[in-house]
């Protein structure tokens, strides 16, 4: 059952609370250098202390803005604690940002204080400090490759541990009564968009907002304090925000920072998560993983996943859902669960996972299924940075794989004849920061939000996202264009990584494909096909010719929508670069910027349109070391088959 936390408003409230009830139970653990470290909340309160008294030594008052750059770190979950006692808003950064992107938030949030992970976040800010002169402190917690600078603004954690336990001694009962002096509609944290269409805007949330939303989830799934969870996403997204550092706060379990990307599997398998959340993105990559692992198997081994997949895709879900299943096929899936399901939920880590939740953009029904056959309870919600993610969610019982669920309690939806998508809930972001403009436009003088997502409630009243409204579109024959349903569907096969549909207001639908350079790797490998790297493997014919069977199977599927049909790819180009976000392609979330694609690649797409055979196309791209330079490619343009509504069946 949720854990009861009194009157507490607060995070920092909610500390003092969870620090008294259960002060000697493991808190938060990290994973470095192979070995699990473990603080409990007692010995977290007492660092949060510390840390608070430092920080208000050095300067930082209430309504002021920290910064926080790095993975999921205990010393930057502690920042964000400690800045909210002293009634200070955290301003969470995503770590992979480069120097350039960070100029305008610090300029906009003025902020003057910097907690950082490492050297490589410390650079990319003494990179910009000409441009950010109100930047006085920047605090590291690694200090690996930091030895011999020199800079007065830059200092390790531990001083300023130090520093906060003079500071502390000197003035008993500071922090406590700082904290007392917080209130629940105080800002809490400042969360920045993706700013796909201009400057990103400061999304102003008050612990009100995000402790309604974490204890609407708790009470929803019945949430306890045992729960293991793992701390593995941005710590600038409002998902990880909410389900590793919200609830956490709310409910009282133990959150586990990973040692790094490279060991999350590894991390999942020894921490077995109970609750567990992933964008697509991260479960399109574990399905790419174990596809690969499959392709290397023997032939017996093959067969058997094949099978056991099918039998699995037909009953798995209505298993897991409660329904009626025949008694055949019951002992059928138990078989299956022994030599094929429970092995592969071990493998990706969640043999003890009893919810799973995602979110983040939406997921093609066949990934979503495919991990619901399995027998994880994964289950699909909507929500956004401004609405604390609290909109809605699919009830255990009544998972559907085109759905978000219905409204969650004390949530508000209304749908315009538009299609557009408005709501009012309790996690509703109070303003834009400076940015009245932006705020009112997306809040009316009802207190609607309006979201820009384009959807309709079905028949059973789960509300279902077809894309963002400025995104669908028609086709110029009047079809139905939504393209981020086709390019769902597309990165469902292992060697598609990332796809950019075309068609509104042209004749017909098009694509340009990212193919997953491991998945298509291994394949092109156990074939003997050699190649020197992502270029020259994705214009590879049988590389081409691959993507086409994956192209053409989504079109075999289309056939059988009746919405959908007349949107089937026509055409596609497989790019000759991967689609990053410093190049400007992807978010920091991995959303494709369409518009953006479209202009930059034009060539591309006159070259989908026009019946040529092939494009010709260079692009600036960004190198890691920061320096730019010119790719340049003759890409093919490729003809899909599509296939009459009537004749899809026979050709699948």
């Amino acid at each position: 059952m949720t854990v009861e936390t009194g009157t507490a408003d607060t995070f920092p409230k909610l500390l003092l609370h969870h620090a008294r009830v259960r002060g000697a139970r493991p808190a938060i653990r990290e994973k470095a250098l192979g070995i699990w470290q473990s603080w409990t909340w007692e010995q977290v309160r007492e660092e949060v202390e510390c840390l608070a008294c430092g920080l208000a030594q050095a300067g930082l008052a209430r309504g002021d803005h920290i910064a926080v750059i790095g993975a999921n770190r205990p010393r930057l979950y502690w920042t964000l604690i400690a800045a909210q006692s002293l009634g200070a808003i955290p301003v969470p950064f995503y770590e992979d940002a480069v120097a350039q992107e960070m100029v305008y938030v610090f300029q906009n949030a003025e902020i003057a204080f910097a907690v950082v992970e490492d050297q490589e976040q410390a650079d990319k800010l003494f990179e910009i400090l000409p441009e950010c002169p109100k930047l006085k402190r920047i605090w590291y917690d690694d200090a690996r490759g930091l030895r011999h600078y020199s800079q007065p603004e830059l200092a390790s954690y531990e001083s300023l541990r130090e520093a906060g336990k003079a500071h502390g001694a000197a003035n008993p009962g500071f922090v406590p009564g700082e904290i007392a002096g917080g209130r629940g509609d105080d800002t809490a944290i400042m969360l920045y968009t993706s700013g796909t269409t201009g400057h990103p805007k400061g999304v102003v949330l008050s612990h009100d907002n995000l402790i309604s939303a974490s204890h609407a989830y708790s009470e929803l799934e019945g949430l306890r304090d045992d729960e293991e969870v793992l701390a593995y996403l941005p710590m600038a997204w409002i998902g990880q925000n909410l389900f590793s550092y919200a609830q956490w706060m709310t409910v009282g379990f133990r959150i586990n920072c990973i040692e790094s990307a490279e060991t999350v599997l590894t991390d999942m398998r020894e921490i077995g998560p109970t609750y567990y959340f992933a964008p697509p993105r991260v479960l399109e990559g574990l399905l790419t993983q174990v596809t690969i692992r499959m392709e290397d198997a023997s032939a017996i081994k093959r067969w058997l996943f094949r099978r056991s997949m099918e039998l699995a895709r037909r009953v798995g879900a209505r298993i897991l859902d409660g329904k009626p299943v025949g008694a055949l096929d019951r002992l059928q899936y138990a078989l299956g669960n022994l030599v094929v399901y429970a092995p592969l939920r071990n493998a990706l880590g969640m043999s003890r996972v009893r919810v799973a939740y995602t979110a983040g953009e939406a997921i093609g029904p066949d990934l979503f299924v495919f991990y619901r056959s399995l027998g994880i309870n994964l289950k699909q919600l909507y929500g956004s940075t401004e609405t604390s993610v609290m909109v809605c969610v699919q009830p255990n019982g009544a998972v559907k794989p085109d759905t978000v669920g219905p409204p969650m309690k004390d949530v508000e939806v209304r749908i315009l004849e538009s299609g557009e998508i408005l709501l009012r809930c309790p996690g509703l972001f109070r303003a834009y920061y400076k940015n009245e403009e932006a705020t009112r436009e997306a809040k009316d003088g009802e207190g609607w939000f309006h979201t820009g997502d384009a959807g309709f409630f079905d028949e059973t009243g789960h509300l279902k996202i077809i894309d963002r409204a400025k995104d669908v579109g028609k086709l110029s024959d009047g079809t139905l264009f939504a393209p981020k349903y086709l390019e769902n569907k597309l990165k469902f096969f292992p060697h598609v990584k990332e796809a950019v549909a075309f068609g509104d207001g042209r004749g017909e639908a098009t694509a340009m494909v990212n193919i997953d350079v491991q998945a298509v790797g291994d394949w092109a490998e156990r074939r003997g096909i050699p190649y020197s790297g992502y270029t020259d493997l994705a214009a590879k014919p049988q590389v081409v010719e691959l993507v086409r069977e994956c192209v053409e199977k989504v079109n075999a599927d289309l056939a059988r929508d009746p919405k959908l049909c007349g949107s089937q790819i026509h055409r596609f180009v497989i790019l000759h670069k991967e689609l990053d976000a410093d190049d400007g392609e992807l978010t920091r979330t991995r959303k494709v910027r369409r518009r953006f694609i479209a202009e930059k690649y034009a060539a591309i797409v006159d070259a989908l349109y026009s019946g040529a055979e092939r494009c010709a196309i260079e692009a600036q791209v960004r190198f890691e070391d920061g320096r730019t330079g010119i790719v340049r490619a003759d890409l093919p343009v490729t003809a899909a088959r599509t296939f009459a509504p009537d004749a899809a069946k026979a050709a699948a």
